[in-house]
Protein backbone atom coordinates (compact mmCIF):
# COMPACT_ATOMS: atom_id res chain seq x y z
CA UNK A 1 0.00 0.00 0.00
CA UNK A 2 1.30 3.59 -0.93
CA UNK A 3 1.82 5.51 1.54
CA UNK A 4 0.70 8.95 2.24
CA UNK A 5 3.69 11.25 3.01
CA UNK A 6 3.50 13.77 6.08
CA UNK A 7 1.89 17.16 5.30
CA UNK A 8 4.35 19.76 6.94
CA UNK A 9 2.97 22.15 9.21
CA UNK A 10 1.87 25.92 7.64
CA UNK A 11 1.59 29.36 8.46
CA UNK A 12 -2.35 28.76 8.85
CA UNK A 13 -2.05 25.53 11.02
CA UNK A 14 -0.21 27.86 13.71
CA UNK A 15 -2.82 30.44 13.21
CA UNK A 16 -5.42 28.13 13.83
CA UNK A 17 -4.14 26.66 17.58
CA UNK A 18 -2.95 30.11 18.35
CA UNK A 19 -6.03 31.54 17.35
CA UNK A 20 -4.82 34.68 15.52
CA UNK A 21 -4.09 35.66 12.16
CA UNK A 22 -1.99 34.32 9.62
CA UNK A 23 -0.24 37.35 9.16
CA UNK A 24 0.45 37.93 13.20
CA UNK A 25 2.10 34.69 12.45
CA UNK A 26 3.88 36.04 9.62
CA UNK A 27 5.11 38.97 12.41
CA UNK A 28 5.75 37.48 14.89
CA UNK A 29 8.00 34.44 13.48
CA UNK A 30 9.96 37.15 11.30
CA UNK A 31 10.72 39.51 14.19
CA UNK A 32 8.60 42.03 12.84
CA UNK A 33 6.54 44.62 14.88
CA UNK A 34 2.68 44.61 14.80
CA UNK A 35 2.28 41.88 17.33
CA UNK A 36 2.46 42.10 21.62
CA UNK A 37 5.90 40.16 23.23
CA UNK A 38 2.82 37.84 24.61
CA UNK A 39 1.47 37.25 21.48
CA UNK A 40 4.82 36.67 19.81
CA UNK A 41 5.90 34.55 22.54
CA UNK A 42 2.65 31.82 22.14
CA UNK A 43 2.59 31.58 18.32
CA UNK A 44 6.30 30.87 18.39
CA UNK A 45 5.55 28.03 21.16
CA UNK A 46 2.64 26.80 19.34
CA UNK A 47 5.26 26.41 15.74
CA UNK A 48 7.93 24.74 18.29
CA UNK A 49 4.90 22.53 19.40
CA UNK A 50 3.89 21.54 15.84
CA UNK A 51 7.48 21.34 14.50
CA UNK A 52 7.10 24.10 11.65
CA UNK A 53 10.26 25.49 9.79
CA UNK A 54 10.64 28.09 7.63
CA UNK A 55 10.84 27.44 4.03
CA UNK A 56 13.96 28.12 2.16
CA UNK A 57 12.65 28.90 -1.03
CA UNK A 58 10.15 31.52 0.84
CA UNK A 59 13.06 32.81 2.78
CA UNK A 60 15.13 33.36 -0.28
CA UNK A 61 12.13 34.96 -2.13
CA UNK A 62 11.45 37.53 0.89
CA UNK A 63 15.17 38.54 0.98
CA UNK A 64 15.72 36.78 4.47
CA UNK A 65 18.54 34.22 3.11
CA UNK A 66 18.66 30.76 2.03
CA UNK A 67 20.22 29.14 5.31
CA UNK A 68 21.98 27.82 3.35
CA UNK A 69 26.27 27.59 2.38
CA UNK A 70 27.93 26.64 -0.88
CA UNK A 71 30.73 24.71 -1.62
CA UNK A 72 31.55 23.63 -4.96
CA UNK A 73 35.03 21.12 -5.96
CA UNK A 74 36.15 21.50 -9.03
CA UNK A 75 38.35 17.83 -9.08
CA UNK A 76 38.05 14.50 -10.91
CA UNK A 77 34.99 13.19 -8.91
CA UNK A 78 37.45 9.83 -8.83
CA UNK A 79 39.94 11.39 -6.21
CA UNK A 80 37.41 12.28 -3.61
CA UNK A 81 36.28 8.61 -2.34
CA UNK A 82 40.18 8.18 -1.16
CA UNK A 83 41.27 11.41 -0.10
CA UNK A 84 40.88 11.88 3.74
CA UNK A 85 41.29 15.81 3.72
CA UNK A 86 37.91 17.10 1.85
CA UNK A 87 36.13 14.23 4.37
CA UNK A 88 38.35 16.35 7.26
CA UNK A 89 37.16 19.55 6.27
CA UNK A 90 34.01 19.34 5.52
CA UNK A 91 32.92 17.56 8.69
CA UNK A 92 34.65 20.28 10.67
CA UNK A 93 32.73 23.10 8.24
CA UNK A 94 29.57 20.94 9.11
CA UNK A 95 29.93 21.28 12.88
CA UNK A 96 29.81 25.20 12.56
CA UNK A 97 26.86 25.44 10.32
CA UNK A 98 24.34 22.70 12.25
CA UNK A 99 25.30 25.25 15.26
CA UNK A 100 23.30 28.10 13.45
CA UNK A 101 20.84 25.41 11.62
CA UNK A 102 22.42 26.58 8.38
CA UNK A 103 23.02 23.86 5.69
CA UNK A 104 25.70 22.85 3.02
CA UNK A 105 25.19 22.65 -0.57
CA UNK A 106 28.20 20.62 -2.27
CA UNK A 107 28.64 19.99 -6.06
CA UNK A 108 31.28 17.95 -7.64
CA UNK A 109 32.11 19.70 -11.75
CA UNK A 110 34.15 18.94 -14.22
CA UNK A 111 36.23 21.92 -14.43
CA UNK A 112 36.48 26.20 -13.33
CA UNK A 113 34.51 27.35 -15.80
CA UNK A 114 31.58 24.68 -14.60
CA UNK A 115 32.40 26.04 -11.16
CA UNK A 116 31.68 29.50 -12.13
CA UNK A 117 28.09 28.46 -13.90
CA UNK A 118 27.36 26.96 -10.46
CA UNK A 119 27.91 30.51 -8.44
CA UNK A 120 26.00 32.42 -11.29
CA UNK A 121 23.00 29.65 -11.06
CA UNK A 122 22.68 29.43 -7.26
CA UNK A 123 23.34 33.52 -6.92
CA UNK A 124 20.38 33.76 -9.44
CA UNK A 125 18.14 31.27 -7.62
CA UNK A 126 19.05 32.54 -4.09
CA UNK A 127 20.23 28.89 -3.04
CA UNK A 128 22.79 30.05 -1.19
CA UNK A 129 23.62 32.91 1.53
CA UNK A 130 27.47 32.46 1.14
CA UNK A 131 30.33 30.15 -0.19
CA UNK A 132 33.45 28.51 0.74
CA UNK A 133 35.57 28.09 -1.77
CA UNK A 134 38.29 25.83 -2.31
CA UNK A 135 41.80 25.45 -4.24
CA UNK A 136 42.57 28.78 -5.57
CA UNK A 137 44.29 28.81 -9.10
CA UNK A 138 46.85 31.86 -10.46
CA UNK A 139 44.87 34.23 -12.32
CA UNK A 140 41.62 33.11 -10.24
CA UNK A 141 38.69 34.25 -11.69
CA UNK A 142 36.54 33.37 -8.86
CA UNK A 143 37.13 36.46 -6.04
CA UNK A 144 36.08 39.44 -8.99
CA UNK A 145 32.84 37.03 -9.96
CA UNK A 146 31.84 36.68 -6.18
CA UNK A 147 32.28 40.06 -5.75
CA UNK A 148 30.57 41.02 -8.89
CA UNK A 149 27.44 38.81 -7.55
CA UNK A 150 27.57 40.30 -4.09
CA UNK A 151 28.32 36.97 -3.02
CA UNK A 152 29.85 36.30 0.61
CA UNK A 153 32.74 33.96 0.58
CA UNK A 154 35.86 32.13 2.21
CA UNK A 155 38.97 31.09 0.25
CA UNK A 156 40.66 28.27 1.98
CA UNK A 157 43.92 29.26 0.51
CA UNK A 158 45.70 31.79 -0.44
CA UNK A 159 44.81 34.66 -3.09
CA UNK A 160 47.63 37.18 -4.29
CA UNK A 161 50.81 35.46 -2.92
CA UNK A 162 48.97 36.19 0.79
CA UNK A 163 45.64 35.87 1.14
CA UNK A 164 44.88 39.71 0.94
CA UNK A 165 41.14 40.54 1.24
CA UNK A 166 39.20 41.03 -1.79
CA UNK A 167 35.38 42.63 -1.66
CA UNK A 168 33.33 40.65 1.13
CA UNK A 169 35.63 37.80 0.80
CA UNK A 170 38.00 36.58 3.47
CA UNK A 171 41.19 33.72 2.94
CA UNK A 172 41.80 31.58 5.73
CA UNK A 173 45.48 29.91 4.46
CA UNK A 174 48.65 28.35 5.39
CA UNK A 175 51.90 28.68 4.46
CA UNK A 176 52.60 25.90 1.70
CA UNK A 177 56.49 27.33 0.99
CA UNK A 178 57.41 26.84 4.73
CA UNK A 179 55.81 23.35 5.01
CA UNK A 180 57.88 22.55 2.11
CA UNK A 181 61.18 23.71 3.29
CA UNK A 182 60.48 22.14 6.65
CA UNK A 183 60.29 18.69 4.42
CA UNK A 184 63.28 19.50 2.49
CA UNK A 185 65.66 20.42 5.59
CA UNK A 186 64.31 17.17 7.05
CA UNK A 187 65.28 15.45 3.86
CA UNK A 188 68.56 17.17 3.73
CA UNK A 189 69.91 16.66 6.65
CA UNK A 190 69.34 12.69 6.63
CA UNK A 191 71.96 13.71 3.63
CA UNK A 192 69.23 13.04 1.04
CA UNK A 193 70.28 15.15 -2.13
CA UNK A 194 68.40 13.15 -4.65
CA UNK A 195 64.56 14.45 -3.73
CA UNK A 196 61.64 14.19 -6.21
CA UNK A 197 58.19 16.08 -5.93
CA UNK A 198 55.26 13.68 -6.81
CA UNK A 199 53.00 17.06 -6.84
CA UNK A 200 49.14 17.61 -7.56
CA UNK A 201 47.00 19.42 -9.93
CA UNK A 202 49.38 21.75 -12.06
CA UNK A 203 47.00 24.91 -12.24
CA UNK A 204 46.17 24.67 -8.11
CA UNK A 205 48.36 27.68 -6.30
CA UNK A 206 49.05 26.15 -3.71
CA UNK A 207 50.70 23.43 -6.32
CA UNK A 208 52.60 25.83 -7.86
CA UNK A 209 54.30 27.41 -4.01
CA UNK A 210 54.85 23.93 -3.37
CA UNK A 211 56.86 23.55 -6.69
CA UNK A 212 58.83 26.76 -6.86
CA UNK A 213 60.14 26.22 -2.68
CA UNK A 214 61.20 22.95 -4.02
CA UNK A 215 62.99 24.90 -6.97
CA UNK A 216 64.32 27.50 -4.46
CA UNK A 217 65.95 25.17 -2.18
CA UNK A 218 67.27 22.72 -4.11
CA UNK A 219 69.28 26.16 -5.96
CA UNK A 220 69.94 27.37 -1.96
CA UNK A 221 71.05 23.68 -1.22
CA UNK A 222 72.87 22.73 -4.44
CA UNK A 223 70.31 19.83 -5.33
CA UNK A 224 70.83 19.10 -9.16
CA UNK A 225 68.69 16.21 -9.35
CA UNK A 226 65.62 17.46 -7.18
CA UNK A 227 62.32 17.75 -9.19
CA UNK A 228 58.83 18.08 -8.99
CA UNK A 229 56.16 15.87 -11.28
CA UNK A 230 52.37 16.83 -11.40
CA UNK A 231 49.75 14.41 -11.41
CA UNK A 232 45.49 14.64 -10.65
CA UNK A 233 45.98 13.33 -7.06
CA UNK A 234 44.92 9.78 -7.85
CA UNK A 235 46.67 6.66 -6.66
CA UNK A 236 46.90 5.71 -9.61
CA UNK A 237 48.82 8.94 -11.27
CA UNK A 238 50.92 8.40 -8.13
CA UNK A 239 51.97 5.09 -8.40
CA UNK A 240 52.33 5.48 -12.41
CA UNK A 241 54.54 8.44 -11.09
CA UNK A 242 56.61 6.63 -8.97
CA UNK A 243 57.28 3.69 -11.22
CA UNK A 244 58.84 6.02 -14.12
CA UNK A 245 61.19 7.74 -11.29
CA UNK A 246 62.30 4.51 -9.61
CA UNK A 247 62.89 2.97 -13.08
CA UNK A 248 65.32 6.24 -14.28
CA UNK A 249 69.24 6.00 -14.53
CA UNK A 250 69.32 7.99 -11.03
CA UNK A 251 66.25 7.10 -9.15
CA UNK A 252 65.27 9.74 -5.88
CA UNK A 253 66.56 8.51 -2.86
CA UNK A 254 63.26 10.22 -1.26
CA UNK A 255 59.82 11.39 -2.43
CA UNK A 256 57.84 13.52 -1.28
CA UNK A 257 53.70 13.01 -2.01
CA UNK A 258 50.61 16.18 -1.97
CA UNK A 259 48.86 13.98 -0.43
CA UNK A 260 48.38 10.50 1.77
CA UNK A 261 46.64 8.52 -0.90
CA UNK A 262 49.71 8.61 -3.51
CA UNK A 263 52.30 7.97 -0.65
CA UNK A 264 50.40 4.92 0.32
CA UNK A 265 50.52 4.10 -3.28
CA UNK A 266 53.95 5.05 -3.44
CA UNK A 267 55.02 2.78 -1.08
CA UNK A 268 53.22 0.17 -2.77
CA UNK A 269 54.95 0.35 -5.88
CA UNK A 270 58.28 1.19 -4.33
CA UNK A 271 57.88 -2.53 -2.45
CA UNK A 272 56.39 -4.19 -5.58
CA UNK A 273 59.60 -3.22 -7.09
CA UNK A 274 62.30 -4.40 -4.27
CA UNK A 275 63.12 -0.95 -2.81
CA UNK A 276 63.58 -0.83 0.70
CA UNK A 277 62.00 1.87 2.87
CA UNK A 278 63.43 3.92 4.48
CA UNK A 279 66.93 1.81 3.57
CA UNK A 280 66.73 2.67 -0.24
CA UNK A 281 64.04 5.53 -0.47
CA UNK A 282 61.99 7.36 1.88
CA UNK A 283 59.02 9.00 1.41
CA UNK A 284 57.02 11.53 2.71
CA UNK A 285 53.27 12.59 2.41
CA UNK A 286 51.81 15.98 2.62
CA UNK A 287 48.81 15.38 4.96
CA UNK A 288 48.95 12.99 7.86
CA UNK A 289 45.89 10.29 7.71
CA UNK A 290 45.06 7.27 9.56
CA UNK A 291 46.54 5.76 6.20
CA UNK A 292 49.64 7.32 6.71
CA UNK A 293 49.92 5.27 10.36
CA UNK A 294 48.69 2.83 9.24
CA UNK A 295 51.19 2.06 6.31
CA UNK A 296 54.22 -0.17 6.98
CA UNK A 297 56.50 1.10 7.59
CA UNK A 298 54.77 4.32 8.97
CA UNK A 299 54.49 7.57 6.99
CA UNK A 300 56.29 10.52 7.98
CA UNK A 301 53.60 13.23 7.22
CA UNK A 302 52.69 16.95 7.76
CA UNK A 303 50.53 17.23 10.93
CA UNK A 304 47.65 19.68 11.12
CA UNK A 305 43.91 19.48 12.50
CA UNK A 306 42.46 19.63 9.27
CA UNK A 307 38.56 19.51 10.85
CA UNK A 308 39.83 22.74 12.75
CA UNK A 309 40.85 24.13 9.72
CA UNK A 310 37.23 23.65 8.37
CA UNK A 311 35.46 25.02 11.21
CA UNK A 312 37.96 27.90 11.06
CA UNK A 313 36.88 28.21 7.40
CA UNK A 314 33.37 28.27 8.29
CA UNK A 315 33.61 30.67 11.60
CA UNK A 316 35.14 33.25 9.38
CA UNK A 317 31.78 32.75 6.47
CA UNK A 318 29.27 33.39 9.01
CA UNK A 319 31.09 36.05 10.45
CA UNK A 320 30.78 37.77 7.01
CA UNK A 321 27.31 36.71 7.41
CA UNK A 322 26.70 38.69 10.46
CA UNK A 323 27.92 41.58 8.70
CA UNK A 324 31.56 41.82 9.70
CA UNK A 325 34.71 42.86 7.08
CA UNK A 326 36.54 40.72 5.15
CA UNK A 327 39.88 39.64 6.42
CA UNK A 328 42.90 37.36 6.14
CA UNK A 329 44.10 35.04 8.03
CA UNK A 330 47.20 32.52 8.34
CA UNK A 331 46.46 29.04 9.78
CA UNK A 332 49.22 27.43 12.18
CA UNK A 333 52.24 26.10 9.93
CA UNK A 334 51.77 22.29 9.99
CA UNK A 335 54.55 20.23 11.27
CA UNK A 336 56.06 17.64 9.78
CA UNK A 337 55.84 14.65 11.89
CA UNK A 338 58.81 12.10 11.55
CA UNK A 339 58.27 8.22 11.22
CA UNK A 340 59.69 4.62 10.31
CA UNK A 341 59.63 5.89 6.52
CA UNK A 342 61.96 8.31 6.50
CA UNK A 343 65.92 7.24 7.12
CA UNK A 344 69.60 8.23 6.25
CA UNK A 345 70.15 8.12 2.38
CA UNK A 346 71.97 5.49 1.33
CA UNK A 347 75.71 5.43 1.08
CA UNK A 348 76.15 3.94 -1.59
CA UNK A 349 73.49 6.27 -3.57
CA UNK A 350 75.49 8.12 -6.43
Amino acid sequence: MRRTPARRPTIKDIARRAGVSESAVSFALNGRPGVSEATRARIRRVAEQLGWQPSTAARALSGEGAATVGLVLARPARTLGVESFFLQLVSGVQEVLAGRGLGLLFQVVEDLDAECAVYRRWWAERRVDGLLVVDPRADDPRPALLDRLGLPAVVVGALDGRGAPHGAISTLWADDTGAMASIIGHLYGLGHRRITHIAGLPELAHTRRRMACLRAEAARRGLPDARSVTTDYSDAQGAEATRRELAGGRPPTAIVYDNDVMAVAGLAVAAGRGVSVPAALSIVAWDDSVLCRSAHPALTALVRDTAAFGRRAAQQLLALLDGGPPVSVQDALPRLSPRASTGPACKGAP
